[in-house]
Parts: C-alpha cells; sequence; structure tokens
C-alpha cells in the first residue's frame, strides 16, 4: 500500500515537473517556413532569427546599432516657431480646427530613419535527398537557446544556437550522432550594400554599409527614391561587418567568398560576431564612427580562445541571473491536461478554441521576460550597453519595416518597458534610461528651434539617433499623429519609475531629475491660460484619433486633450516628489505645485465616460485603438478607486464604450487598464483575446493575436504586445502605484491557486505569494532598502514579528509597518 502511494506522489510529482518545463519551451514538430514561425535570440546586441530548416537552416540576422542615417539634421524648418501664435489664435479665439490643423502642418520636421536588417546565414547540408524523421525544434527559454534535431538515414542531426551576451558573440553547434557524417556549407548574405572576403584564419567576412535615408514604409511620394545610399558627407549610414569561423576536431574545412565548406566532421562549432561604427546619436557614423572591422575580430578572437562550455556556461549563467529571478505557475485544474503535450502552434490554436490552458498563459509571461532580455541589455565588461528594444525588439526583416521599427513613444515604446520594473529586470530598462539622456539633447534643439521655448521636447517618432521633432517631412504629415508633444514628458515617467521601484537617489539626483526638470521647463512654456482661466496645451492632439465638430467634419488639433493634461500633471507630480526626497529646488517645486493646481482638471462626458477632449466632442471612431485618455488610470496614477472614484467609474465606463477591439498593443493596454480597474475577469479576458492564435502577417488595425512563434500581432508584428500581455499579468497580481502594496488586486476567478516569487513593487520590496480558492494564502515581503510597507490585501492577515492593526476599509485590509533593510517579513492569511 505504502509503495503504491509512494509511486502515485512520485508519478505526480514527475507530471508537475514536465508540465514545468515545457511550460518554459516554445517547440515545434516542424520547421519554420516564415519569419513569424521562426525563433528569436538576441543578446541587446546580435540578433538572429531561428528557422529550423532541414536541408538547409536560415538565421536571419540584426545587429541593434545598425539603423540608416546618422545625427539629427538641425535647421530644417526654421519658419516654425512663426506659426505658434497663428495657431494658437485659431484655437483659443476661432476655434477653428481645420485651420489650426494646416497651420500644425507647417511646424513639422523630417521622418525618421530606420532600423535595418543585417544579413542571412544558411546552412545546406548534404543529406543526398533523403527524408528526414523524428523532427523537432524549440526554444527553451529556460536557459535562451534554440535547437532543432531530426534524423536522416539513422543518423541523428542536432543544431543548437544561442547569443552570448557576456562574450557578444552567436554560436551555432552542429553535431552528428555517427562519427563524419556532417557535410554542408555556410554561406552568407545582405539586403544591403556588402562585399564578402576571407582571411587567413579561414573566417567567412560580411562588411558593408546602411543607407544615408530610408524613407518609412507608409511615405512614398513620386519621383523620391525611398532608400538613398549616396553620403558624400561621410554622416549617413553605420558601416557593418559580421565575421564567421568554423572549428572542427576532425572535419575538412575549406573557406572562400561562396561560403565555408565543412566535410566530414563529427561536431561542428560556428561562431559568429557583428560590430557597427555607431558610436554615439551625435556622431558621425562613418567618418567619425568605431572601427567596426576591429571590434567584429576582436568579439571573435575572444571568443575562439575559449572552450565551447566556457562560452555555453557564462552565457546561461548570465541569462538565468535575470531569468531566475521571478517564478509564476497558476495551477491547472485539468487533470493530465492533454494540450501540454502538444506544439506550441497546436497548442496556441488548441487554446485559441476556449481550452484551458493556464500553463500556455505562464509561457508568455515569462516569453515577454525572454524577450525583455534578449533585446535590451546594459554594459558588461568589454561589451557596451545596447539602444532599447525598438517596435520590433531587435528583429527585423525588412529594408523598410513596419513604421520603420523605430521608436514610437505615443505608446509603444514605453510599452516596452513596463514589465522591466515590475518582473524584476530592472537593469533592462538601463538602455531607455540612458537613450532618454541622448533624446533630450535633441529635444532642446527641436523645442528652441521649433517652438522658441526652454526646456526638451519630444514627439511621437524617434530613432536611435534622437530624432525629436515632429515628423513629416515639413508639411506631409497627419497632425493627428505628427503633432503630438509630450513624447519626452512620458518617456520622463520611466526616469521616476526605475528610482521608486529601486530608491536609488544618486540615479534620481544626478540624471533623473535634471532631464525631468528639463522637460518640465518645456511644458510650463506650452501652457497657455485658456478662456476658462485653467491652463492648457495649445495646440494639442490625442494620439492617432480625431473628434467630430458641431457641423460634421473631422478634426485633429484642438486644445488640452485629456492625454496632454495628465502627462504634464505627472510629471508636475513626479518632480514634486522628487524634489520632497531629495531636499532641495524648493522654489521650483513650490512652482509647479501652484501650475499643477491651475492644469484644466478630468472632466467626465454626457455618457458617463471621461472625456478625451475638453469638450464632449463626439470621436470620429469609438473604438478606436488608442485610448489615450485613461494614462491618468494607467500608467499614470491620477485616477483611482479610493482617491478619485467618479473619475475611476468614468474610466470604466470609457473602456465599456471603447469595446475590446483592437490591435495586439491595444488589447495589452486593456489588460492593464482592466487590472488597475480591479476587473481580474475583464483583464483576463483579453488576455485570451491576446493570445488568439494568428498567422496574418498583414491583416486591418483590429486584428490582433500571436504568431505561431508567439510574437505579437498588430498585425504584422510589434513587440509591444508582448511586454504589454507579461506586465498586464503582473498588475493583476501586484500593484504599487499608490505608495502601498495591493497584494492580487485584479485576480481573476480562473486563476483559483498558484505561486509567484520575485514580483517588485515600488519602494523598494521583493515578494512571493501562494493564493488557494482565488484569496491570498501567505506571502513574503523583502525590505530591499528599509522603507515602510503599506500592505493591502483581500483578507485579514498577519505579519511574523510585526505588530499591526487590519484596518478594514472599502477595498480590504490596510496594515502599514517599519521595515529593516534585508529583512524578510512573512505574512500569512488569517
Amino acid at each position: 500500500m505504502k509503495k503504491t502511494l509512494l509511486f502515485s506522489v512520485f508519478c505526480c510529482l514527475v507530471s508537475q515537473v514536465f508540465a514545468q518545463k515545457q511550460n518554459l519551451k516554445l517547440w515545434y514538430n516542424k520547421p519554420a517556413t516564415q519569419w513569424v514561425e521562426a525563433l528569436p535570440v538576441g543578446n541587446g546586441r546580435i540578433g538572429a532569427m531561428v528557422f529550423g530548416g532541414v536541408e538547409q537552416e536560415l538565421l536571419q540576422l540584426n545587429e541593434s546599432t545598425l539603423w540608416s542615417g546618422g545625427p539629427v539634421k538641425t535647421k530644417v524648418n526654421p519658419e516654425s516657431p512663426s506659426y505658434l501664435p497663428q495657431l494658437r489664435e485659431a484655437l483659443l479665439k476661432e476655434e477653428d480646427y481645420q485651420k489650426a490643423n494646416q497651420l500644425a502642418k507647417k511646424m513639422q520636421g523630417l521622418f525618421t530613419e530606420s532600423y535595418m536588417p543585417m544579413g542571412d546565414v544558411k546552412i545546406v547540408h548534404d543529406l543526398q535527398g533523403a527524408k528526414p524523421t523524428a523532427y523537432y525544434r524549440d526554444l527553451n527559454i529556460d536557459n535562451a537557446i534554440a535547437s532543432t534535431r531530426f534524423t536522416v538515414n539513422g543518423v541523428e542531426y542536432k543544431r543548437e544556437v544561442f547569443t552570448s551576451a557576456p562574450d557578444n558573440i552567436l554560436i551555432v553547434k552542429i553535431s552528428a550522432s555517427q562519427p563524419k557524417k556532417l557535410n554542408f556549407v555556410v554561406s552568407a548574405s545582405s539586403q544591403l550594400k556588402y562585399s564578402l572576403s576571407t582571411s587567413a584564419t579561414r573566417e567567412l567576412i560580411v562588411s558593408g554599409k546602411a543607407p544615408s535615408h530610408v524613407n518609412p514604409n507608409y511615405y512614398n511620394p513620386k519621383g523620391q527614391q525611398p532608400i538613398i545610399y549616396d553620403d558624400p558627407a561621410g554622416c549617413g549610414g553605420p558601416r557593418f561587418q559580421f565575421r564567421i569561423k568554423a572549428v572542427s576536431k576532425d572535419g575538412q574545412i575549406a573557406t572562400d567568398t561562396a561560403g565555408i565548406q565543412v566535410k566530414n566532421a563529427t561536431e561542428v562549432t560556428i561562431y559568429l560576431s557583428a560590430a557597427s561604427s555607431f558610436n554615439g546619436f551625435d556622431k558621425c557614423p562613418d567618418k567619425d564612427g568605431k572601427d567596426e572591422k576591429a571590434l567584429a575580430q576582436n568579439y571573435l578572437n575572444k571568443a575562439l580562445a575559449k572552450p565551447y562550455a566556457t562560452l555555453l556556461s557564462a552565457h546561461t549563467a548570465d541569462y538565468q541571473t535575470y531569468f531566475n529571478r521571478l517564478v509564476l505557475n497558476v495551477k491547472d485544474t485539468t487533470i493530465n491536461n492533454p494540450n501540454i503535450k502538444l506544439p506550441a502552434d497546436e497548442r496556441l490554436m488548441s487554446y485559441s478554441k476556449g481550452t484551458y490552458d493556464p500553463g500556455l498563459e505562464m509561457l508568455y509571461f515569462q516569453f515577454g521576460r525572454y524577450l525583455l532580455i534578449s533585446s535590451s541589455r546594459p554594459a558588461q565588461k568589454g561589451v557596451p550597453a545596447g539602444p532599447p528594444a525598438n517596435l520590433q525588439g531587435i528583429w527585423n526583416k525588412e529594408m523598410r519595416p513596419p513604421w520603420s521599427s523605430n521608436y514610437t513613444i505615443n505608446i509603444n515604446t514605453e510599452m516596452n518597458y513596463w514589465p522591466a520594473e515590475v518582473a524584476n529586470l530592472s537593469e533592462m530598462h538601463v538602455p531607455l534610461l540612458d537613450w532618454i539622456k541622448d533624446l533630450s539633447e535633441t529635444g532642446k534643439v527641436t523645442a528652441k528651434e521649433f517652438y522658441g521655448a526652454r526646456g526638451w521636447v519630444a514627439h511621437h517618432n524617434a530613432d536611435i539617433w534622437g530624432m525629436s521633432n515632429p515628423v513629416g517631412n515639413v508639411g506631409d504629415g497627419d497632425p493627428v499623429w505628427a503633432n503630438w508633444y509630450m513624447g519626452g514628458n512620458w518617456l520622463c515617467q520611466h526616469l521616476w519609475e526605475h528610482y521608486r521601484f529601486t530608491g536609488d537617489k544618486t540615479f534620481l539626483r544626478e540624471k533623473a531629475y535634471p532631464i525631468m526638470k528639463e522637460a518640465a521647463l518645456f511644458s510650463l512654456d506650452w501652457l497657455v491660460e485658456g478662456k476658462n482661466g485653467y491652463l492648457v496645451t495649445a495646440p494639442s492632439t490625442s494620439p492617432e484619433n480625431k473628434f467630430k465638430q458641431e457641423n460634421g467634419e473631422e478634426a485633429a488639433v484642438s486644445i488640452g486633450t485629456t492625454m496632454d493634461m495628465s502627462i504634464i500633471y505627472d510629471l508636475f507630480s513626479n518632480l514634486i516628489d522628487a524634489g520632497k526626497d531629495l531636499g532641495d529646488d524648493a522654489e521650483f517645486t513650490k512652482l509647479l505645485t501652484e501650475k499643477r493646481a491651475k492644469l484644466l482638471p478630468l472632466q467626465i462626458g454626457s455618457k458617463g465616460q471621461l472625456q478625451e477632449w475638453y469638450k464632449d466632442f463626439p470621436e470620429t471612431d469609438p473604438q478606436h485603438r488608442h485610448v489615450s485618455h485613461l494614462f491618468g488610470l494607467h500608467p499614470g496614477r491620477q485616477i483611482s478607486p479610493t482617491l478619485t472614484p467618479k473619475f475611476f467609474e468614468a474610466a470604466k465606463k470609457t473602456l465599456e464604450i471603447r469595446g475590446d477591439v483592437g490591435t495586439g498593443w491595444s488589447k495589452g493596454w486593456k489588460i492593464n487598464f482592466w487590472a488597475r480597474l480591479l476587473d481580474g475577469d475583464h483583464a483576463y479576458k483579453l488576455i485570451r483575446q491576446l493570445m488568439q492564435y494568428t498567422n496574418n502577417v498583414e491583416g486591418s488595425v483590429l486584428g490582433g493575436g500571436t504568431y505561431p512563434n508567439f510574437f505579437d500581432a498588430h498585425p504584422p508584428f510589434q513587440i509591444d504586445g508582448n511586454f504589454a500581455g507579461t506586465a498586464g499579468m503582473s498588475e493583476m497580481l501586484i500593484q504599487s502605484h499608490l505608495d502601498e502594496i495591493s497584494l492580487l488586486p485584479a485576480l481573476p476567478s480562473v486563476w483559483k491557486e498558484g505561486h509567484v516569487k520575485g514580483l517588485r513593487a515600488r519602494g523598494g520590496f521583493e515578494v512571493g505569494m501562494d493564493w488557494k480558492n482565488n484569496k491570498l494564502a501567505k506571502s513574503s515581503i523583502k525590505s530591499i532598502n528599509g522603507a515602510k510597507c503599506v500592505l493591502r490585501t483581500s483578507v485579514p492577515v498577519t505579519i511574523q514579528g510585526v505588530v499591526t492593526k487590519n484596518e478594514k476599509t472599502a477595498l480590504g485590509y490596510v496594515n502599514a509597518f517599519a521595515t529593516e533593510k534585508g529583512k524578510v517579513y512573512q505574512v500569512t492569511a488569517k
């Protein structure tokens, strides 16, 4: 009897371990036939899409600093400031929105540059036409290795691909189960202008140069070449180089420009290094660029000097340092859930038909963390920091990618980094925070040249060069997206949030506060007094949405849109709090406090919704994908159930009217909105919509969904929805934006039992939780900085070693207690 019981327990444990391992793998039983089926690997610098072919493997490559163009051009529209008084008069006195729209177009600059594909590597095997069996490929996000294996004529062939951050190298290890059965050719090419060469040490070398300018994919004026290479000044288009070397103990290897020929080998390791001449946002990438050849050679030589096992070990240890910080498991109530054994694409299809599969949801959550670790890396010894993750992370195959694969800062770039702090990946936030400093420098020039204003400003599009002007090629852009002025202000929230989570006052004093203050100076100059005496922005737009005038005409440009006012309220509030924490700059803090009190307040419209514009205009598209006017709900902190209950209800009404349709990232934002509205079931409904299987790479803006490789579908692919999904699930489990830690604030009813450890909360706390029957069972709270902890729970709790009072409120119980730095506090439900 005991043996039977022990065996049953053992089988149960084995089943659980198997399920957990499967929930950290994307695996497939066939090769990728299109890009959204290939699997991404990356180290913040080198990105590769692995197709897992049999006779032919394809690695589509990127290098994160390889963009078109060069430093931002100045004085592109010297007449712009002269139109501002006319534009404000049209809005404030005449209320002529059509005239305002035309004037706004006269205040535009140039388009951003585009993120480029670097090249392709093909590995063509000589299998003599034999058919493969036992095919398998996967991406294991537990160790960041993509594997492919198959059997031909009794020989198992295996490939393992990873990109090491410590060594900045891409490795492909190819092996055969029988001696000397590997025969293949490695070739390389690029869509960019390039040349092939070889070295005396049998390296295959691809050298090239990015264009000096690439027009956005949506901008095609007659008579204009969309891709330009001409660069007489040496200031447009970084050079690049990637080098490939194959090493084998027993095979014959020969290299020429046609490729690397490998014959009769048992095991081969392919090393690929890459670099560009990018030398900073303000340096000409050609004449003042880095030596990309020396960099690529150096990375390769250092990697070749180390055993493969050492490279693999360093890669795994580095990656797992970040990835293993957070564990999330929701118990699967389906006994022996058969979906766990399905390939990832089939499992996603089954889920899309209504199957309950919390393990797949956990995989999606952790995949978002994997993507951030892979696409946004701080500096390491010998390897500089990469740029921030762009619209596609670091993975792009197009010469003219959708929306230039740039930084779209009216939602998308910010969304990329929502999970960074709460999901315990604070270091991955650093590339964005560093880039904001660059953007603020070009933004000072834009503020002065375009508006005659102090401080710095950025609009809705930016790039690696820090483009900050309103895009549109000096008049060709539609103001509904081009003329939006709050990009810099919104990005400043990330500086403040990094401080709130880490408590790093040195960062706040030396880096964040000066940038935030300069943004506030622009806002102070940008605000004007409206007819009702409130301070408003003029001109003002609500990103990519239009309203209907009384005469039925559509318009985009008005004054004091709710998003504008909410972002400025947020910026001022954050600076006021920062001033108090730093204990200086009292006069500026006083000024901001006075100005904040005069800002146009939030307003409730005739339908009970939060107004999007300063008047209760009807929207031209009531189900528009952007819900910008709810910024104060998320990611802001202006709207809450405890402090502003009327606006909290109005925000809920807004979402009910807006509906759930939208793009992938739009659904992702709505998950976060509904979590902040404490409605976990509605948030979960949107998770299921976000994770709807699709293979549609074109589609409409009402599409959304998840591709076979789990990339988010806008469509086409945009990575922001992946990050929003991870952030939204985190927000359902923990919230700390209101200076308290709320545990399980929006737990969906289907997540009945689960466990999480490693979530981070503002104030400097690391949190773990167990819950059963949809209620908190226990929690551990580690105090990183020794700050006061205010804890909100749905049930009364006891805190080991602490005497507290469970204060009953309309939203559960509140306990407040002092903490000691480094101490872990055990919380148990009564």
